[in-house]
């Protein structure tokens, strides 16, 4: 039974690593604000002196933040990988008991012999869908890895249905909370209802890849919660992206004319972001390009960009995108379900 747990852990998606810029991107999931550790009785020990002057430990570990809530993240997912693989072991085995039979015999019942042959249709759908990168391969030469993919992936969702069902048919409560961090607007552009039960605080960078993959994402959560989440924008232009910071100050000269989202979706549009392009799209949105041209030229959006990025850092945030959604860390362009499931839970609290 124990590659079946770990086969249902697996299929919650724990402990995957998302796609960001930035430094080595962290783990994925909520993350802690060390908040205990930083201010706790301990803060004010003396952990080194130089030449007499004391380095405290608050003051040390203020310095390695960002590296604590790392730590703390990978800590909380670890625990509730855990914690999963525990639950279902449990419910397996009572299940099994109500039935009179063992663990083993019955996963087969209720997996094992449910598994299907994938259909011809379906095999010739994935090696369409993979066909730029099998080099070459034909389909008879990759059959047989795209049929055991097949079942893996047919088996994982019987996996996970079972559980499912059995947390229903036996009360199963989860008392491990998920650390949060702290999170404040910085007075940055925002969408969506100022009471919203779940507020979404995100740090981007208008020239990262994975920011600009991960915008449709954004826009579908908006969407699908436009009573329930409140959305807000804050910069964190990386150093290595030249065009990033021009980027996040023209934006706030756009929101300075009240059309921030609106020139936030053309930059994303945009095909470049060098500065005749950021002047362009100001006059597409319907700007007074002189004024634009003043802001950009004297650097007015610069304060709020130097905020949001100081608050970033101060956070943890280490690459972009990062998102807070009500205090939870969620790293990287990560697909819409990983947003739901936060959403959800943070709505049934």
């Amino acid at each position: 039974m124990r590659a079946f747990i770990v086969a249902v852990v697996a299929g919650l998606g724990v402990g995957l690593v998302p796609a960001g810029c930035g430094s080595e991107p962290t783990a994925s999931g909520p993350a802690a604000a060390s908040q205990g550790a930083v201010s706790g009785a301990g803060g004010s020990e003396v952990v080194a002196t130089v030449d007499g002057t004391p380095i405290t430990r608050a003051a040390l570990e203020a310095e390695v933040k960002p590296q604590l809530i790392e730590i703390d993240n990978q800590r909380y997912e670890v625990l509730a990988e855990g914690l999963e693989g525990m639950i279902a072991e449990a419910l397996v085995e009572k299940e099994a008991k109500t039935r009179g039979v063992s663990a083993d015999q019955l996963i087969q019942q209720e997996v094992t012999a449910k598994l299907s042959a994938p259909s011809d249709a379906d095999i010739q759908k994935v090696y369409d869908a993979n066909k730029a990168q099998l080099g070459g391969a034909t389909l008879e030469q990759v059959k047989d890895r795209i049929v055991q993919y097949l079942q893996g992936q047919q088996e994982a969702e019987l996996q996970q249905q079972f559980i499912t069902g059995l947390r229903d048919k036996y009360k199963t409560t989860v008392a491990l909370k998920p650390p949060k961090v702290e999170v404040a607007d910085g007075g940055a552009p925002s969408r969506g209802p100022a009471n919203a039960p779940v507020t979404i605080i995100e740090f981007s960078d208008y020239e990262c890849p994975f920011c600009k993959r991960a915008e449709p994402t954004v826009e579908q959560v908006v969407a699908a919660y436009p009573d329930k989440v409140r959305l807000v924008y804050r910069h964190y232009p990386l150093p290595f992206h030249k065009n990033a910071r021009p980027a996040a100050e023209a934006a706030m000269c756009a929101n300075a004319q009240g059309k921030f989202w609106e020139y936030h979706e053309k930059l994303w549009e945009a095909p470049a972001l060098d500065e005749a392009t950021l002047k362009k799209v100001a006059g597409e949105i319907g700007l007074d390009q002189a004024k634009f041209d003043a802001c950009l030229a004297n650097k007015e959006g610069a304060a709020q960009v130097d905020k949001d990025m100081a608050d970033a850092s101060a956070v943890g945030v280490r690459g972009t995108p990062a998102f807070f959604i009500n205090g939870r860390m969620l790293s990287g362009a990560q697909p819409f379900d990983k947003f739901k499931v936060i959403i959800e839970e943070e709505l049934a609290s």
